[in-house]
């Protein structure tokens, strides 16, 4: 049976709507940030939205429901329009880790609200399923996507932060980026990475420092 069982399967579908959630609302935050900076790119093709259909990528929204482990489209920028491209770039970088972290406080918060006000709803197991997906699912794209290795976000912030001497060493990693995060994803070193940051932010977005 594996990963054919029907727990495995339930996991899967109530896993998706967090999913879909967590991947276009960050990248909606990238265009919305970047809109209000001056660039209307995303505006005029269509992504500042949140219609998943807009952000979705195939593989990378396969490879996130199956191994967490994938990607959406990223919405096109043009710093061209920025008034101060290196400060512009980076707050449209973190605008869409600062998004999923967002979403995640939020469900934290209603989660935390409902187990002391109305915990029978948290006995629904789809619905508590949902929204610790919500809290989880959002806390990880937010930190996975701060991990200063192109392409990833937190790369675009570190290259404007970056002297000019080091951009060499900086544009080598972008052209081998992703193999660099495949092989940090599989030999688990990013989730050994991640963990501590993950617990910490769970513990925060459930208010525990305040029980």
């Amino acid at each position: 049976m594996g990963m054919f069982s029907g727990a495995y399967i339930a996991e899967i579908l109530l896993r998706i709507p967090a999913l879909l959630w967590a991947l276009s609302f960050h990248e909606f935050c990238h265009g919305w940030a970047a809109y209000k900076l001056g660039d209307r790119t995303a505006a005029y093709q269509g992504r500042l939205s949140l219609n998943p259909m807009r952000h979705l990528d195939p593989v990378g929204t396969f490879m996130l429901i199956f191994f967490r482990f994938g990607w959406a489209k990223p919405v096109p920028i043009n710093s061209r329009y920025f008034k101060n491209p290196r400060r512009d770039i980076a707050i449209v970088s973190l605008a869409g880790a600062a998004g999923n972290f967002a979403s995640a406080l939020a469900a934290g918060v209603i989660y935390r609200l409902l187990a002391a006000a109305a915990p029978w709803l948290l006995d629904n197991f789809a619905f508590r399923m949902f929204m610790l997906n919500m809290l989880f699912i959002n806390i990880g794209l937010g930190v996975f996507n701060l991990i200063p290795i192109p392409p990833l976000d937190g790369s675009k912030v570190l290259s404007v932060m970056l002297p000019p001497s080091m951009l060499d060493t900086y544009f080598f990693l972008e052209r081998y980026g992703m193999f660099i995060i495949l092989i940090l994803v599989f030999t688990n070193v990013i989730q050994i990475f991640m963990r501590p940051i993950m617990a910490l932010l769970v513990d925060v977005c459930l208010l525990n420092f305040l029980f």
